[in-house]
């Protein structure tokens, strides 16, 4: 199954780091990203830049509103996504309990929907 992680972070957590420590734990998050892939479970992910770089859309009264940053004001923001390959929940949520992003906010953990994906996937092929 797969499984989409969206991580958090609250930037207050990161203020006083040093670029030294902040490299440190990035490499930590790489190398566990790594043991991922070496057991097949890492199939994705993208980083984000913070929520100050962000755009809402919304529809209302029949037109789409822009907003700059993010829906709700919260202090956790979304820092990146990582597709995860786990074979229920109860894997996925042990995998990504030892992430080392953890520490710095919420992990996020959903099962991708296989029933609307598979017909996103019969579009794109009959795209082709």
């Amino acid at each position: 199954m797969k499984f989409l992680c969206l991580g958090y972070y609250d930037a207050a957590s990161m203020e006083g780091k040093t670029e030294a420590e902040m490299a440190a734990f990035m490499e930590e998050c790489f190398a566990y990203d790594d043991e991922l892939r070496c057991g097949g479970h890492f199939t994705g992910g993208e980083a984000l830049q913070p929520a100050e770089h962000a755009v809402t859309l919304r529809h209302r009264g029949g037109q789409v509103e822009t907003t700059d940053g993010p829906f709700a004001e919260t202090k956790e923001q979304i820092g990146g996504i990582l597709i995860l390959e786990a074979r229920d929940m109860n894997q996925a949520v042990e995998l990504m309990s030892k992430h080392p992003g953890v520490r710095f906010g919420p992990f996020e953990i959903r099962p991708a929907d296989e029933h609307i994906n598979a017909l996103i996937k019969a579009r794109d092929e009959a795209m082709r």
